[in-house]
């Protein structure tokens, strides 16, 4: 272990500036091959209407232009916008519409858009006669409707959305809906100050308030005032084309919600004073109750900056997850911390409180029920019968009741079960709107049955399914289940009486595609006809393998081979790996097998598969569990020891196949996945190269808690310090190609990540090579960037893998 001084020289080495070759280059592009499926169309995004009537399909490209990408963007409060158009600036985008009649598999195109437009997200009304596009023009966003029988759409109003925080829609009819408008007396952009009108101090008084790194905060009061600006909205009530305001323009950047009776307003709002030191979302709130006109009818709560200590199953200490009962008119329900909030440093019988109060809002709030643990969310059906679920992230345990809320009897206990152990995992329960369009359980009238949708792991993989589970003896029977050599999801359930639904089905060499099922009647009907859009990749073989590592936990990866790849004739092949660590509280969960053999291979930018179609052999989903050893350790407490095993189990498994070269094996990954990567290469000898994209390598510069870690710095410096690659650059084995996105908003993997450690593989004189994409975010979008980062890897591996001397 190295010492103290030792470790500070080095981060103090390498904050100092370096001479090195560094120049802007032009864009270069990928083999043809790799470029082929980069491009290639890819299918509509396929949205169904509640009641499987209509299927909307969103068309997209691939990526976005650099020019849009460079497009002014105004980094503030923890989010990103576009400040020209008040809209997410990094948010989805769709090129085109289409809608299809269900029952008559008749599809038209939705014309009447303007060309150069996007739509960013949809909506269907109440009965399905409409649907509303949010669709974004070169000098705001506007909201566009049309009838499903005749889909020509129109602008519904000249007033421009503010999407600054998401869609906003809460339909009351058809013709009659609320959303958020920019406000008519919005004025100039606040200027920009030509110098400071002082210091900018932050100061704290003796408390311990750890906060998590976060990218994009307020800075000064000129950041305060564009946060003002942007966000501000105008709530509106749009009826027959006719725009009434309600209330004043405010900050709705928590709740707004309409009761199930359509009568009253649950808003919660951003107040100042603002956080230099948390996002938005962690801003003071004010939650009330107001009436379709803006009249506040009850205050509800004030709270201030949120600012949360580090550890497990904290939370905040004031009121928190206000929501309507779906099953009342006007009846909302919230949470109260019975621990402050902070079940390390306060041991109570119940962490939380679920209340409830009715309309008018007069008498004492009622007690629905308590929770041992963290409450996480309740499921309505009526007083008789909900499902309450409650959540340890200590354990990683979650448990379901089943409440009676008007009762006041002890609540029945379903499931109790790890997070992680997916083979027992009963699924989800159906959930059906009311008359008043709100979501409650799905049961049957005697109210002993549940409909459950599972996406049924099993030691064969995935094989999602459909259940009734009997509330009386506990037990699921199984109506229907995906089969061999497909994978099968439930997507739509019409009626769950006569089991009409509609699935989505795919398998190795077809993509996911749209079928209408009675499963009572055993027909079906495939409803879409979309192609493999990857005809290159048509003969790639694709195997789910399966293998130990030394300490018997039990492993899988998914190997592609080339076309026509016979190992005897062609001998061992150059590999490929790509992984993400994961962490486990057992090894019984970290051993129970994930995903499916049966699934279509959808190529994105980040996707590995590309080089089967250059020769190599791809591991793909290469499992790198980090299992909790036992109840007195973290997982991370051995972290390397455990990376380590799980990487020569998998090289041991390629090799012991007759397919990989062990000379010619690279690793690579993204966020998570390149500081496993930067490990693997300080601390083994396996790889002749790395592909390490945007990730986190000092772990000193996340000093408290990242990923699932939750101990701080000083808590655990041996932790932070051992698992930071950053601290063994002077021990890398292989070349390692580091790229990052120049604006990365992820917390945690700050660019100055790769930067530093770029520099500290240089000082030791490592072979390693750093690529900036320009604008690119955590996650990477412009076509141009995507083939220079697939040239990169292309070209690092062909040099230092394929050809490796």
């Amino acid at each position: 272990m190295k010492s103290a001084l030792t470790i500070y020289l080095i981060i103090l080495l390498c904050s100092l500036s370096f001479s090195s070759v560094a120049q802007e280059t032009e864009y270069q592009r990928p083999p043809h091959e790799i470029e082929e499926v980069a491009l290639a169309k890819l299918s509509p995004i396929t949205r169904i209407s509640d009641k499987g009537q209509w299927a909307l399909f969103l068309e997209r490209s691939p990526y976005r232009s650099l020019a849009k990408l460079a497009q002014p963007e105004l980094k503030i409060a923890g989010t990103r916008i576009n400040p020209k158009t008040f809209n997410e600036s990094r948010g989805a985008e769709y090129t085109g519409v289409s809608l299809m009649n269900i029952r008559t598999q008749e599809e038209k195109k939705v014309t009447g858009l303007p060309e150069e437009a996007v739509v960013i997200t949809s909506s269907f009304s109440p009965s399905e006669s409409k649907v509303l596009l949010w669709v974004e023009e070169e000098d705001g966003v506007y909201l566009y409707s049309f009838n499903v029988n005749d889909p020509v759409a129109i602008r519904v109003t000249d007033r421009k959305i503010n999407a600054t925080t998401g869609a906003t829609i809460l339909w009351i009819n058809d013709n009659d809906f609320l959303t958020l408008v920019i406000p008519s007396s919005i004025g100039d952009v606040p200027a920009t100050p030509k110098v400071p009108s002082g210091p900018i101090i932050q100061e704290n008084k003796g408390k311990a308030t750890p906060v998590r790194t976060y990218q994009d905060l307020l800075k000064n009061p000129y950041d305060e005032d564009l946060f003002d600006y942007y966000f501000t909205s105008q709530l509106v009530r749009i009826s027959d084309n006719v725009i009434t305001e309600i209330g004043n323009p405010a900050i709705y950047g928590g709740i707004i919600s309409l009761s199930p009776d359509k009568s009253l307003l649950l808003i919660s709002t951003t107040e100042r004073p603002y956080s230099y030191q948390v996002p938005m979302y962690n801003f003071p709130r004010r939650t009330y109750i107001a009436d379709l006109n803006g009249k506040i009818v009850k205050e509800l709560a004030k709270t201030p900056i949120l600012t949360l200590p580090s550890g497990y199953d904290v939370t905040s200490p004031y009121p928190r997850s206000y929501g309507w009962r779906a099953d009342k008119p006007a009846t909302i329900y919230w949470v109260e911390a019975q621990d402050k909030g902070n079940p390390r440093e306060n041991k109570v019988e119940y962490m939380d409180i679920v209340y409830q109060w009715a309309y008018p809002f007069t008498g004492e709030k009622e007690e629905v029920t308590k929770t041992e643990k963290r409450f996480r969310s309740i499921l309505w059906h009526d007083d008789s019968f909900a499902l309450l679920y409650e959540y340890t992230r200590a354990a990683n345990r979650t448990k379901t009741w089943l409440i009676k809320p008007a009762s006041g009897k002890t609540p029945q206990l379903l499931f109790d079960l790890s997070v992680d152990d997916r083979y027992n995992q009963p699924g989800n329960p159906h959930m059906v709107k009311n008359e008043a369009g709100k979501y409650i359980v799905y049961t049957n009238k005697a109210k002993d049955e549940l409909l459950m949708l599972s996406p049924g792991a099993s030691p064969e993989g995935d094989m999602p399914y459909i259940s009734r589970f009997s509330l009386k003896n506990k037990k699921n029977t199984i109506l229907w289940r995906s089969q061999a050599p497909y994978y099968e999801s439930v997507v739509e359930i019409i009626d769950p009486v006569k089991l009409q639904v509609i699935t989505s089905r795919q398998s190795v060499t077809e993509p996911a595609n749209f079928f209408f099922r009675d499963l009572k009647r055993k027909k079906s009907t495939q409803l879409t006809h979309f192609l493999n859009p990857y005809p290159s990749m048509a003969n790639v073989t694709k195997e789910k393998i399966f293998y130990k590592r030394a300490d018997g936990v039990d492993l899988t990866a998914t190997v592609y081979l080339p076309a026509g790849y016979d190992k005897e004739k062609d001998g061992r092949l150059p590999v490929l790996m790509w992984a993400y660590p994961r962490e486990f509280r057992s090894a019984s969960d970290a051993t129970q097998i994930r995903g499916s053999q049966y699934t279509f291979t959808n190529i994105g930018y980040g996707s590995p598969v590309f080089w089967v179609l250059r020769g190599y052999c791809v591991m793909e989903s290469v499992e790198m569990p980090i299992v909790g050893t036992s109840q007195d350790t973290e997982p991370n407490d051995n972290f390397i020891e455990q990376l380590t095993m799980n990487a020569e189990a998998a090289v041991k498994v390629i090799t012991d196949m007759g397919v990989g070269d062990p000379d010619r094996i690279a690793v690579g990954g993204h966020s998570y996945g390149a500081f496993m990567t930067a490990n693997l290469l300080a601390h083994t000898k396996l790889f002749k190269a790395g592909i390490a994209r945007s990730g986190a390598y000092n772990r000193t510069l996340t000093p408290f808690g990242f990923q699932n870690e939750t101990r701080t710095y000083w808590e655990a410096p041996d932790v932070y310090n051992t698992m930071s690659p950053f601290m063994h650059a002077d021990k890398l084995n292989g070349a390692l190609l580091l790229i990052h996105g120049e604006m990365d908003n992820n917390s945690g993997t700050f660019p100055i990540q790769s930067e530093r450690y770029y520099q500290a593989l240089k000082g030791h004189g490592a072979t390693t090579r750093y690529v900036i994409l320009p604008y690119e975010s955590h996650g990477y979008a412009a076509k141009e960037n995507i083939l220079h980062l697939l040239y990169e890897t292309d070209a690092w591996l062909e040099e230092y893998v394929k050809n490796a001397k």
